[in-house]
């Protein structure tokens, strides 16, 4: 079921990555999580909103195959140069770190939602006023 408004889609990602974490296990005496494998999860659907937002915005949906991560950045920085930071280190920090490598630590994976917050937020102010190509 997908939601006509894709900023309240891309938030709705984020609370089923909140709770995909509380699976993961955490581990206070060494401040990360004990497995990797919802950590990826989190990451991924994270990750997979924030593209819901973005491409709300963005509109770097168009031709053949998938928009690369380059396709993002170039459309974030033409639109809104703050968007591209935003881009930047959740591409990193969701995608890479916690999606691919599963990193465990509990500060960078609360890094990471900060950073799908910030990304989905910064699209919401954006949207409305989004020009259709």
């Amino acid at each position: 079921m997908e939601l006509e408004n894709p900023i309240e889609e891309a938030r709705r990602y984020v609370t089923n990555a909140e709770e995909i974490i509380q699976k993961a296990g955490y581990d206070p005496e060494v401040k990360s999580y004990t497995d990797s494998k919802y950590v990826k999860t989190a990451g991924d659907i994270l990750w997979k909103g924030c593209l819901i937002a973005l491409d709300a915005v963005l509109h770097v949906r168009k031709g053949k195959g998938r928009p690369s991560i380059e396709k993002y950045q170039e459309a974030a920085g033409k639109r809104d140069r703050k968007l591209l930071q935003y881009v930047n280190n959740g591409y990193n920090t969701l995608h890479l770190y916690m999606g691919y490598d599963g990193t465990r630590g509990k500060k960078l994976c609360d890094a990471g939602f900060e950073y799908a917050n910030s990304i989905i937020d910064r699209c919401a102010l954006l949207y409305p006023e989004t020009p259709q190509a």
